[in-house]
């Protein structure tokens, strides 16, 4: 079973409630064009544009690490049901990843968290960023598992569970953060998701009835 970082592991309120402060703009009105972006389909790094057009976001993540404010979550920005979800996933002989579109940064502190988990990954460790099926390959490459052995676990359904399900992985889609928020009622949900969760909890029955 293999996770997606942001808003399936990590609450990401902090992280972008801290890129308001950088640009300047009150929180509320930054998550409410943020969420304006996602409802039309597009990326989210829009958002940025709309406050300061030609925005690098590269560039940016650099200013705030030289300013001494860098990208960062901790222990407090686990969602609740991380640790218990993952520790007896393990406890039951199922192999956990968890791989995401992240920096390098992001990466470590990941590592650092010393989840309960086989495996930690980023886009930046592998050079291939989601949706690209090449980065779910990847995950199917570094598991030594089968494609249809593999569950992918991810709050997007352009993301996660649409390419997941292209190379061949079982897909659960989680329901929560923005994306899942705003995902929801997307007609295509059933189709391409093997399950539909609100909790990582959830899986533990998942594997018991499936495994």
């Amino acid at each position: 079973m293999v996770f997606d970082v942001g808003e399936t592991l990590v609450d990401e309120t902090r992280e972008y409630g801290t890129w308001a402060d950088w640009l300047g703009v009150p929180r509320h009105t930054f998550a409410a064009v943020f969420g304006a972006i996602l409802s039309q389909g597009l990326d989210y790094r829009e958002t940025f544009q709309v406050f300061r057009p030609g925005f690098d976001l590269d560039r940016e993540r650099q200013a705030r690490a030289d300013a001494g404010q860098p990208e960062w979550f901790g222990e407090d920005d686990l969602y609740a049901d991380v640790r218990p979800a993952l520790t007896t996933l393990r406890e039951r002989g199922i192999w956990v990843g968890v791989v995401g579109n992240q920096t390098t940064r992001a990466g470590g502190l990941l590592r650092g968290l010393e989840l309960p988990c086989d495996f930690v990954a980023t886009s930046d460790d592998w050079g291939i960023q989601k949706p690209d099926t090449a980065f779910f390959e990847k995950v199917v490459e570094v598991s030594g598992f089968l494609a249809s052995e593999i569950v992918y676990v991810g709050d997007r359904i352009d993301n996660d569970i649409t390419p997941a399900a292209e190379v061949g992985m079982r897909t659960a889609y989680i329901q929560r953060g923005p994306w899942g928020w705003i995902h929801r009622g997307r007609k295509d949900v059933a189709d391409l998701s093997d399950w539909r969760i609100t909790s990582l909890s959830e899986l533990v029955d998942i594997v018991q009835i499936h495994g």
